[in-house]
């Protein structure tokens, strides 16, 4: 069996200007493909119609990866479009590369500019680099576990996230939530997602039964940029069933390092929390990577006690 090959500070620091450069060159073939995919009728569908699949998405990820090959001979990779063929590359502890080609391909077919390339490292089974590129902005978001997280917009010097001085959150009434409702519109999984929705945002006095009254509620149709949003700070909490790893593992790295948490389903926490586990509740683990359920909380300074 071969050995695992060891990843030093160092070495992430010299991956990471690898990613940010691939996710420049990528992010200039999304802004083509929206481009050129506006000005014409002839779009494949991959489930249904908020749901599309381009020629872009295989094409930004074939670029990708060969690009990866090219540098990084022995580093595994799991792409969406990768899987979506068939393709089943299991976690190990080898070097792995998780890529979204295009997170919010609902948003870069009509031109709606919140689409994003997300370029995650994972090393020993967890997340430990990120960056998230949006073209149509020229916004870049980067992370390195145990580095902090950073913004770059345009050719600006990068800036440290959260953006501004991490304030209480006393209540959800005060919080501005990030909320998808995903690509399955089935009556099994809308109407309790639409419920959910509806409590966060109701009013308990106006009739509402269990509502949260929320300060309000945004979908941004991109996972990754959701992330990174409550990394710097604009969103207070981002909640979402249903992601893949590919749509969360550079997000992940970037809201944590921007001292966000990230915890996965109930389970996963109460497995965590429970006496005797030994496992750190705020640390992604492989069952909350690839759990489909997440719960991300931008920084929140301490509580006097």
């Amino acid at each position: 069996m071969a050995d695992v090959q060891t990843l030093k500070p160092v070495d992430l620091h010299s991956i990471l200007t690898f990613t940010v450069k691939l996710a420049r060159t990528a992010g200039t073939l999304i802004l083509e493909g929206s481009q050129a995919i506006q000005s014409t009728s002839d779009v494949n569908e991959k489930k249904n119609s908020v749901d599309l699949v381009t020629e872009y998405d295989v094409a930004v990820e074939e670029l990708v990866k060969s690009e990866i090959a090219k540098a990084y001979p022995n580093f595994k990779f799991i792409g969406e479009e990768s899987y979506s063929s068939g393709t089943r590359n299991d976690l190990t502890d080898e070097p792995t590369y998780c890529v979204d080609p295009i997170d919010g391909t609902t948003n870069f077919i009509h031109g709606f500019p919140f689409a994003c390339i997300s370029l995650g490292l994972i090393y020993q089974k967890r997340p430990v680099l990120g960056v998230i590129y949006n073209p149509f902005l020229d916004h870049l978001y980067t992370a390195i576990e145990g580095q902090g997280s950073f913004l770059t917009r345009g050719n600006s010097q990068p800036l440290k996230l959260p953006l501004t001085k991490p304030k209480p959150l006393p209540s959800l009434q005060k919080a501005l939530l990030g909320l998808e409702w995903g690509s399955d519109r089935g009556k099994k999984t809308l109407i309790p997602k639409s419920d959910s929705f509806l409590r966060l945002a109701g009013d308990p006095a106006d009739g509402i039964a269990g509502g949260r009254m929320a300060h309000s509620i945004r979908s941004m149709g991109s996972a990754a940029l959701n992330y990174s949003m409550v990394a710097q700070g604009g969103l207070d909490l981002y909640w979402e069933i249903g992601c893949w790893p590919w749509d969360v593992c550079a997000g992940i790295v970037i809201a944590q390092e921007a001292g966000g948490a990230v915890v996965g389903s109930h389970a996963a926490l109460d497995a965590a929390t429970s006496a005797g586990s030994g496992i750190d509740p705020f640390k992604v683990t492989p069952d909350v990577l690839t759990g489909r359920k997440y719960l991300v909380i931008r920084a929140i300074p301490d509580t006097p006690q």
